[in-house]
């Protein structure tokens, strides 16, 4: 299991000899957006991009970014890990080495990518390693996962923008991991879009309260 906290989850991700096997064919899931009534799956609209974010608890993140104009459809699901087509479960236990992210599907013409990373940045805590909030496990990293150079290299230099900012306030280092987008699981049913089906429910969202200048039309 690797390194465990004090609450008993495991804080290392598993090698591909440890890590669960998986399944060949992909897990049920939503056919559309249960807001919008936009298809989940590609083939998207032409222009469109698409990115991932991982930032806790996905029922939480996901509502962030389909509350923003000019993204297209919203979904949950499981990337940057080792088993392929994993359950919630597999990826609860620590053992898929999957985040939990939000696909994001956006027009750029509409949205430009930096107010997606400053919702990103104001909208968790991305400097407390394989957590977020009570929220424990390495599903619950930070994560962004870019499409093309141009989004990766817009992403890095966020990251140093945003760390200045939390230097400024005496916080710590962020932990978001940066990388070209992995493969991405579609989440179950029940999972897509939850916090509007389940108005009442746990969200686990919460940022350090540090505004990020990215987005915003600030010279950083």
């Amino acid at each position: 299991m690797g390194l465990l906290d004090i609450f008993g989850k495991s804080s290392a991700l598993p090698d591909a000899s440890s890590a669960l096997p998986g399944r060949s064919e992909p897990i049920k899931t939503a056919s559309h957006h249960f807001i919008n009534g936009n298809c989940l799956h590609p083939p998207y609209p032409e222009k469109m991009q698409s990115v991932l974010f991982g930032m806790g608890c996905f029922w939480g993140a996901e509502r962030k970014f389909w509350e923003l104009a000019g993204v297209y459809v919203t979904a949950v699901g499981y990337s940057a890990g080792i088993t392929p087509n994993p359950t919630y479960k597999e990826v609860c236990s620590g053992m898929s080495g999957h985040n939990e992210v939000v696909l994001v599907v956006f027009d750029p013409a509409e949205i430009l990518f930096e107010k997606l990373l400053n919702t990103f940045w104001e909208s968790h805590n991305p400097t407390q390693g394989m957590r977020q909030g009570n929220d424990r496990g390495t599903q619950y990293r930070s994560g962004i996962y870019t499409a093309n150079a141009q989004q990766l290299e817009t992403a890095i230099a966020s990251k140093a923008s945003y760390q200045s900012a939390l230097n400024d306030a005496g916080l710590g280092t962020i932990t978001t991991e940066i990388l070209e987008m992995p493969e991405f699981y579609f989440a179950e049913e029940y999972h897509q879009q939850y916090l509007e089906k389940n108005p009442g429910g746990y969200c686990g969202i919460g940022g350090t309260g540090v505004a990020c200048a990215i987005g915003t039309g600030a010279v950083v």
